[in-house]
């Protein structure tokens, strides 16, 4: 179709043009489709393919020419695309005319169709010389010391109790019902059913579990505590709150011996068996955690690589996504920006930041996958999709539908399989240094991990 195109404006990754197509063209497309429905619409008074093509166009022209309209547009749409070598961030934004009988002209065929279209355009990509990334990669053995004390902490788990007399002591384990208080008023999250509590395991905030000691069965205690100052809800951090607690049942700790036999009721073969499963289980988590470490490290590493402006509307919805997390569970947790030292508008700057960086990295990710035709295989996706159903047994079907049916939950799961692939192909291409280090140092939260 001939159509006129005019930009409007090219600012950024901006793109915005004006599009004209002729009513004559419009209008032929519009019988040319009437002339294909003759021999399949059947008409009361009309032999079948002999339904005149004006009479046809008295009944559909209306709707068929809205639907030539449509085709029209997305086909002149992708050819502004096509001839200028844009690849889209989000899909053409179309506007129509908004005046009714200007509208009703473009119908019934009378004027040409004139509408704008505004898109946004992915940036050009250089990719940089990822041979020149370096990366420490901490990495830490496991212990004997590390699995005995793992072993040590599944046997207490699985101590034995029985009922007794008298008072409540130090290893003893108390179910307690109770409600928590802060100025009188009581608190989200601060009361409990049938709460088991072994006293001295310190599971509970520091002082409650003393406060328990020689508490006999059906009596009720005020267990007066203060929240710690880095308490993981903010709005209890540091207050001082009151438990009215009620003892239910009174348990004393039985024998434990950790052996074979032990082992061999846990379902294994024997306790050198267990050692040996403890031992691979912390061998692994020790191996993700180093992992996220020398991830987090290569990403910021491409970050300083690759700085370009990222498509506006990719980061407002990056940024929206945080934003409403954020705030969402700061309202959860009765915290404001004061409690955490800035303010709403530092804060919208900061995490504004982070959702600029994430887009780039992703579009950074993205372009080195395909110009390295990293793909994720059909199979790749189906174990996602079973080990995600296995997350809820009694529903796999369920879930093995919801994903079939819904392509945009697929690639929910093919993305985050995508980068990982990336990701170990960077590797590969960057200097990586293993570094020995302790568990504190494999474990500690880094300031930057926030913004990964």
């Amino acid at each position: 179709m001939n159509m006129q195109v005019t930009e409007l404006l090219a600012e950024g990754l901006k793109r915005e043009y004006r599009v004209v197509l002729p009513a004559a063209e419009l209008d032929a497309k519009a019988t040319a489709r009437l002339n294909e429905m003759q021999d399949k619409v059947r008409i009361n008074g009309f032999r079948p393919g002999k339904v005149p093509v004006a009479h046809l166009k008295r009944l559909y022209g209306k709707s068929v020419l809205a639907e030539v309209i449509d085709q029209a547009v997305n086909e002149a749409n992708s050819k502004i695309i096509d001839d200028n070598g844009f690849r889209l961030a989000l899909q053409p934004k179309v506007e129509l005319p908004q005046d009714e009988a200007a509208v009703n002209e473009v119908i019934e065929g009378k004027a040409d169709l004139a509408y704008t279209v505004g898109l946004e355009v992915l940036p050009k990509i250089e990719i940089g010389d990822l041979a020149s990334i370096t990366l420490d990669k901490p990495v830490l053995a496991v212990s004997d010391e590390d699995v005995e004390e793992t072993v040590k902490r599944i046997a207490e788990s699985n101590r034995p109790f029985s009922p007794k007399e008298g008072a409540a002591e130090s290893g003893d384990r108390v179910t307690i019902s109770f409600v928590g208080s802060i100025d009188g008023e009581a608190f989200e999250g601060g009361s409990g059913e049938d709460v088991p509590v072994v006293l001295g395991s310190n599971s509970f905030i520091p002082g409650f579990e003393e406060q328990l000691t020689g508490i006999t069965a059906d009596e009720t205690r005020t267990v007066s505590v203060t929240f710690p100052e880095a308490y993981q809800a903010a709005h209890l951090a540091g207050k001082a709150a009151s438990f009215e607690v009620t003892a239910k049942t009174i348990e004393a700790p039985g024998d434990l011996s950790v052996d074979d036999e032990f082992a061999k009721s846990l379902g294994l073969e024997s306790l050198e068996a267990m050692k040996e499963q403890v031992k691979s289980r912390i061998a692994q988590e020790h191996a993700a955690q180093s992992r996220n470490k020398v991830k987090r490290r290569l990403l910021d590493a491409l970050d300083g690589l690759h700085q370009f402006d990222v498509p506006p509307s990719l980061a407002e919805q990056e940024f929206e996504g945080i934003w409403n997390s954020i705030t969402s569970e700061m309202d959860t947790q009765k915290r404001s920006f004061a409690d955490e030292g800035t303010t709403e508008e530092a804060a919208r700057a900061d995490y504004d930041k982070i959702a600029k960086r994430r887009v780039r990295l992703g579009l950074v990710l993205a372009e080195i996958g395909e110009k390295n035709n990293i793909q994720v295989s059909d199979d790749e996706v189906t174990r996602a999709v079973v080990e995600r159903a296995r997350q809820f047994p009694g529903q796999e079907q369920q879930v093995w539908e919801f994903y079939r049916k819904n392509a945009q939950a697929l690639a929910s799961l093919r993305a985050p399989i995508f980068e990982e692939k990336v990701v170990d192909y960077l590797l590969d291409q960057a200097k990586v240094t293993e570094v020995p280090v302790t568990r504190d140092e494999l474990y500690a939260e880094d300031e930057a991990d926030k913004a990964a």
